[in-house]
């Protein structure tokens, strides 16, 4: 036994090997082939025009919108392609006026790191505008740009409207189809969760239920949003989307019905695929269902759920002003600006980000300064890829980044040294291109190899330094791991307590608040539906954290593998309590007050023991009730909850 410890003892942990495993995503083919072409083409025309330079610069600026092209939605590709491009426009205009000004250059980028840091927490386009404008002024700031001052922004800039135009090709033919496919996703990934009830993969399941719901009402929404009126094909949508919900609030019921009483008849899944079928092929007339005669409370909340979510996907035009948001709409556009604007500017952990980020650039520009290392710009611009919190653990990440940089430089190594310059730089380029979306769907280490070989090969376009580039990049990108770790990670302690537990307590409160909405005097189901709907968001929004902390070396990661189990069962409890109140609604005896009452204190004493408490403190609850009362299911999940966690009274 002492023999087979040894090994184990000696593996390296799971916190810093989970990046190096590839993620079982597929291959997108459509992104492998417009990155093929967007990086290839602007080099082949660089060279038939005797100006390889000017392709290069092209080139880089499709490498931008490569990178950025991540939504699915049309309306989503312009917003997370085209505004990025304006913000790399600005920052390589700056980079290029403070080229060659020493300490100009620092304060300038400096200052250009601040801001974007601060802008990237506002939302994911706003995060990819902050990263082109800082990776471009670092650039610009690095690299010779010819001259005067607006060619270089100008090439950068086409080359993200060719990837734009690309990917705009479908479009005409396409059109709402990614909204579409979203909606008929949610339908099949309700039908997995229904196939498994009363089995332990129900909470996977919930949890891909609650991803593809955001991510459906999100493309549909903001499509909507910027849609004059009320057209037939968004109305539709919005409709079939909505019947969705009682569905998913019908599962939690269905899952306990069938860990009593075995499993649902096989013809419900079937039914929901079915759904999803004729949302993604447009299909009405009359729904066809053979379902078995319900019999329990929640049999019924299920059959009734269906026959409604048939009736309307089935419909050819719903009725265009019946059909409600259940999230409620976006803000007028001046009022989402100064919201933002508001949250930002007094936001701590917008100050904390930007001010971290901007002393890591101005230590690499500062280091760079004092130091002459040819070529300097990469060791600030591994410090701004590293330094994306929004993007995964700054530790791991800077880890990661070190290895697929070398695995990179390995690639370039053989493709300078063995490939001629010309020519041959656009099959070469179109090959390289094409590894970038494939690799990115893998994980950030493979993104790095995929990325690291194509800035390579477009710097050696510009300064002509052909295999002299590699050693020194590897160089360069260690240095700006360690810049990152030392001044971006270790210097700033940030409590794990602080930024998981917190917004931890925060969804427990809400949960409290959810369970007396539920079966409150007044009844608003529209208002008990938002509160669930938000109370999934936060909870999928903190699970993410909670992901992000685990890849944290000790003690961080070993404190969130500790709290992990509480997250599971803050999601048990909204779901027992959505179970409870479906019963109800389909025939069970409603709840005594008291007992509600009872809940609701029990779960904001849980939340305020989250709150002041560093670690677990156990804490045993009695919850008196009926033992086979609606809320019995619900009583269980909140002891247990509490089991985990409390207040430290002592």
């Amino acid at each position: 036994m002492a023999r087979s410890s040894g090994p184990a003892r000696l593996a390296p942990p799971a916190w810093l090997t989970a990046g190096f495993k590839p993620a079982p995503t597929p291959i997108p083919w459509a992104a492998v082939a417009r990155a093929a072409v967007a990086l290839s083409a602007p080099l082949a025309v660089g060279l038939a025009v005797g100006q390889p330079a000017y392709g290069a610069l092209v080139s880089m600026g499709a490498l931008s919108g490569v990178i950025g092209d991540t939504a699915d939605a049309y309306r989503m590709r312009i917003l997370n392609i085209a505004v990025p491009q304006l913000f790399g426009a600005v920052g390589v205009t700056l980079g290029t006026l403070v080229f060659g000004h020493g300490w100009v250059a620092v304060a300038v980028l400096t200052l250009v790191a601040l801001v974007s840091g601060m802008i990237s927490s506002i939302g994911a386009v706003a995060s990819v505008s902050g990263l082109l404008l800082l990776l471009n002024a670092v650039v610009g700031a690095g690299l010779p740009m010819p001259e005067p001052w607006w060619k270089a922004p100008l090439l950068l800039g086409l080359g993200g409207l060719f990837v734009l135009l690309l990917t705009l090709l479908g479009w005409p033919l396409r059109r709402a189809a990614p909204e579409r496919s979203a909606v008929a996703a949610t339908y099949r990934s309700v039908a997995e969760l229904f196939e498994a009830t009363g089995t332990p993969a129900y909470d996977e399941k919930r949890q891909a239920v609650t991803a593809s719901l955001n991510q459906s009402y999100d493309l549909v929404l903001a499509r909507r949003a910027r849609q004059h009126g009320r057209a037939p094909s968004l109305v539709r949508l919005l409709a079939q989307l909505n019947v969705a919900i009682p569905l998913v609030e019908a599962a939690p019921a269905a899952h306990l019905r069938a860990q009593l009483h075995g499993p649902l008849s096989a013809t419900i899944q079937a039914a929901v695929r079915e759904l999803a079928d004729a949302v993604e092929e447009g299909r009405t007339g009359a729904p066809e269902l053979d379902l078995p005669v319900p019999g329990r409370p929640a049999e019924k909340a299920v059959d009734h759920a269906l026959r409604y979510a048939a009736a309307v996907v089935h419909k050819a035009e719903p009725d265009a002003y019946n059909v409600d948001d259940r999230l409620g709409r976006p803000a007028a556009l001046r009022v989402r600006v100064r919201r933002t604007t508001r949250a930002v500017l007094f936001s701590e952990a917008s100050w904390r980000y930007g001010l971290r980020l901007a002393l890591c650039i101005g230590l690499a520009q500062a280091l760079v300064s004092l130091i002459p290392v040819p070529r300097s710009y990469w060791v600030a611009l591994t410090v701004t890829f590293v330094m994306k919190p929004d993007f995964g653990s700054v530790f791991s990440r800077a880890v990661l980044r070190a290895f697929g940089t070398a695995a990179g430089l390995l690639l370039a190594a053989l493709v300078l040294a063995e490939v001629p310059r010309g020519w041959w730089d656009v099959p070469v380029m179109c090959v390289l291109a094409a590894l970038i979306p494939a690799f990115s769907a893998k994980g950030y280490a493979f993104q790095t190899a995929a990325i690291t070989p194509v800035i390579l090969l477009l710097s050696d376009t510009l300064n002509q330094q052909g295999f002299d580039l590699v050693m020194p990049r590897l160089y360069d990108s260690l240095i700006g791991c360690g810049i990152a770790l030392i001044a971006g990670y270790l210097l700033w302690p940030e409590s794990w307590h602080s930024r998981i537990g917190d917004r931890l307590a925060d969804a427990v409160a809400d949960t409290a608040a959810y369970v007396t909405c539920a079966f409150g005097e007044t009844e608003d189901q529209g208002g008990r539906l938002r509160a669930r709907r938000k109370l999934y968001r936060d909870l999928s929004t903190v699970r993410s954290e909670f992901q992000r902390a685990l890849t944290e070396p000790p003690p961080t990661g070993t404190r969130a593998a500790a709290w992990w189990p509480l997250v599971v069962a803050v999601e048990r409890i909204v779901d027992a309590t959505t179970a409870a109140r479906i019963r109800v609604d389909h025939g069970a005896a409603g709840p005594d007050p008291a007992e509600v009452a009872a809940v609701e204190r029990e779960l904001r004493e849980l939340a305020e023991g989250i709150r002041v408490s560093e670690t677990l403190i156990e804490v045993r609850s009695e919850l008196p009730g009926d033992e086979n009362g609606v809320l019995a299911p619900l009583r269980q999940e909140v002891s247990a909850a509490r089991a985990i966690a409390g207040p430290d009274l002592r």
